[in-house]
């Protein structure tokens, strides 16, 4: 406990939870299609999960977040909050989540259940191993480098070129180390390879958008792991890989039933990075809340730059979903340092930051308009906001026609996010939503990244790499020239130096690779410097971690 007030652990170790099949039958989930982990986690069944699919769908709210600061903005807590809102307003709801990868966990960030009284729990179950599914993923992953490996090993029968092999292999931890390395020294052929961040997979993204088993395995199929001497590309099929990883994937597909502190049902499945992949919860689970729930809660990554834009530009577009409203949460604390403010300062009040910060807040909002989306501003309370700052913020958005709400969840729970429940509520029965995509699927791979760059980032132009112009042109010669782009780029500035905070305009957006994912159905554009292996920071999360002599976790937040 810091300073009187109970850490994220402390709350929810002191949570009442329920058995997960009571949580199941606020959904009508029969017990017979419950499988425990525990008694306060499991897993779906998939013949339930493919039988209510087909019922008709609930509406769909996403959460999404200006870009993040040090200062923290709070939007897996306040899509939690919202959640347990809902639920607390008498509506039958349901919320859906990522799971927390380890690498920000041990890293710098920390967990990602929530926080305060607006936590899914069991807490620290969920934020390491919970149902094993990371793990299953980054096997299924690295079974197909394996094969790849071994193949050319016994022959090399598909005539890989060893220097063209484009499949990394996974670990679901921060290790800049494995970023570049040498494979096959003393027993095998000797090529360069890496290493990604499970997250960063294409084996996670597929995960998290097949529709079936399947759609999985044919998925699996169709990824490019390199090309042969010949310049011929070469999939995982032709490997006979997608069988083996099916196998290995098939329980991990099946969605987890979780639930919040005040037992609101959150179904947490897959987890891709929204700064270096797709940034959104399993199709699945999302799909299968829909169905059960008449309202559901879901959160896409980082800002919404980076995580709102790829779930409206890629999930939405691939599976048909339409979400009802678009809520963008902000801190005063993160607006000041938008404005300019150093995070030591951040306690002190300034109005002026906070209308210079605000800038950031209101890009977002005119950005996801761009969708067809209504939106509501969730403020995510502090004690040190001012009555004046907060004013601040209400006129800056009032100029766009959009509601600002103070929510008080991290303190109060459900009762602290009542009246922006109540505001979402509001917007979804004026029924104003007309969901569209960005872009058209036919234009052009380039003219799409130049679509996200000019019209979300407000940039005055993108420039290509020679490299990655070749890419670009041959996907398109392949065939794959419709499909929607996944950007990864910093998530801390519209622009591509993480430092310059606000709303830049006129900036170039540099694309140093681009990433054919042909089974996930997009292609990646690498920007500026983002790594898709993340390094631990100087003093890791993990430093402060244990377990003590009763055999209690500390350290984890």
């Amino acid at each position: 406990m810091t300073s009187g007030v109970p850490t994220d652990l402390e709350i929810a170790r002191a949570a009442h939870l329920l058995p997960i099949e009571q949580i199941g039958a606020k959904l009508d989930i029969p017990a017979r299609a419950i499988y425990r982990y525990g008694p306060h986690k499991a897993k779906l069944a998939m013949d339930f999960v493919d039988k209510v699919r087909q019922r008709p769908r609930g509406k769909l709210i996403l959460v999404t977040a200006i870009s993040p600061t040090p200062a923290g903005e709070g939007k897996t807590t306040t899509t939690i909050g919202l959640g347990d809102a809902l639920t607390r307003l008498g509506k039958r709801t349901a919320i859906c989540l990522r799971e927390p990868s380890l690498g920000p966990c041990f890293g710098a960030k920390g967990g990602a259940a929530g926080g305060g009284r607006a936590q899914i729990v069991p807490m620290e179950e969920i934020n390491l191993h919970f149902t094993g599914d990371f793990h299953a993923i980054g096997a299924a992953n690295n079974l197909l480098a394996a094969m790849i490996d071994n193949h050319m090993y016994w022959g090399n029968a598909l005539d890989i070129d060893a220097r063209r092999v484009t499949w990394r292999r996974s670990v679901d931890l921060n290790d800049r180390a494995l970023r570049n390395i040498v494979v096959g020294l003393g027993n095998g052929v000797v090529r360069e390879d890496g290493f990604d961040i499970t997250v960063a997979s294409e084996v996670m993204a597929i995960f998290c958008l097949a529709t079936s088993l399947a759609d999985l395995r044919d998925r699996l199929g169709r990824i490019i792991i390199g090309e042969t001497r010949g310049r011929r590309t070469v999939t995982a099929s032709e490997l006979d890989a997608p069988g083996a990883m099916t196998v290995l994937l098939k329980d991990a597909f099946q969605p987890n039933l979780v639930q919040s502190i005040e037992h609101t049902p959150a179904l947490v499945h897959g987890g891709p990075f929204a700064n270096i992949a797709h940034g959104c919860n399993s199709l699945i689970a999302t799909e299968t809340a829909l169905s059960m729930a008449d309202y559901v809660v879901t959160e896409a990554g980082f800002g919404a730059d980076l995580g709102a834009e790829k779930f409206l530009d890629i999930k939405c577009r691939q599976a048909g979903l339409e979400p009802e409203v678009a809520v963008v949460v902000a801190t005063i604390r993160a607006l000041k340092m938008h404005g300019g403010v150093a995070k030591a300062d951040l306690a002190v009040a300034n109005i002026a930051a906070v209308t210079a910060g605000s800038s950031n807040l209101r890009r977002h909002v005119e950005n996801l308009k761009k969708f067809g989306l209504p939106v509501v501003v969730a403020l995510n309370a502090f004690s040190t906001d001012t009555a004046e700052e907060t004013q601040a913020v209400v006129e800056s958005c009032a100029e766009l026609g959009v509601e600002v709400q103070v929510a008080r969840h991290w303190a109060d729970g459900a009762a602290g996010a009542v009246d922006l429940a109540q505001a979402v509520l509001r917007v979804i029965e004026e029924g104003s939503a007309q969901f569209r995509p960005l872009y058209d699927d036919k234009l052009p791979l380039y003219d799409k990244i130049q679509a996200v760059a000019w019209n979300i980032y407000r940039a005055a132009d993108i420039v290509v790499s020679p490299a990655a112009q070749k890419k670009l042109a041959a996907y398109t010669a392949a065939g794959f020239g419709e499909l929607p782009i996944c950007m990864a780029k910093t998530q801390y500035s519209f622009s591509a130096d993480p430092t310059i905070r606000g709303a830049p305009t006129d900036h170039i957006i540099p694309v140093r690779d681009v990433r054919l994912s042909a089974g996930a159905g997009f292609v990646v554009a690498i920007c500026g410097d983002i790594m898709t292996m993340p390094g631990l920071p100087r003093v890791p999360a993990a430093v402060g971690m244990d377990v003590d002599e009763d055999g209690l976790i500390v350290g984890l937040s």
